[in-house]
């Protein structure tokens, strides 16, 4: 049997350069026998512009119906927190932030919801998800308006 590697909670761990270095925990579903909803919600994500190097912000919303594992939150706040300093569209981090965390924890459902702030007066939001949610699972909205001067 594999050694497992030592998670990042409970102890200092620098943040990761970029989201490719990063490493998104899993940890066993304490109620894998029971379908449910986790939500994580991250209102102050930054990443830098491609083209400009400007800062984006985004508000995220990241739904999933967990399998056997869910994702440790000091895992993904450090998986976050390194896209500050990188540069991608906001379609890209969007997208590929869901498929690191369905790669991570391969869940039953996973919806993410990428609210970006208006670059050059257009708001661009992003929704990616995969899988099917369960039935007698409850997905909420996500509970972030269209765009109206967010803040």
């Amino acid at each position: 049997m594999a050694k497992r590697k030592a998670l990042q909670l409970g102890r200092s761990v620098p943040v990761p350069v970029s989201p490719d270095d990063a490493v998104l925990d899993a940890v066993p579903n304490p109620q894998a026998g029971t379908d449910y909803v986790v939500r994580f919600t991250a209102p102050e994500f930054t990443s830098l512009c491609p083209i400009t190097g400007q800062p984006d912000f985004a508000h995220f919303v990241i739904d999933y119906v967990p399998g056997k594992s869910i994702v440790e939150s000091k895992s993904l706040k450090l998986f976050l927190f390194s896209f500050r300093n990188h540069a991608a569209f906001h379609e890209d981090c969007t997208v590929f932030i869901g498929k690191r965390i369905v790669s991570a924890i391969k869940p039953k459902f996973l919806r993410i919801a990428g609210y970006w702030y208006p670059r050059g007066g257009i708001p661009i939001d992003v929704f990616w998800q995969t899988g099917k949610l369960p039935s007698g699972a409850w997905l909420p909205d996500p509970g972030v308006s269209p765009y109206r001067g967010r803040g």
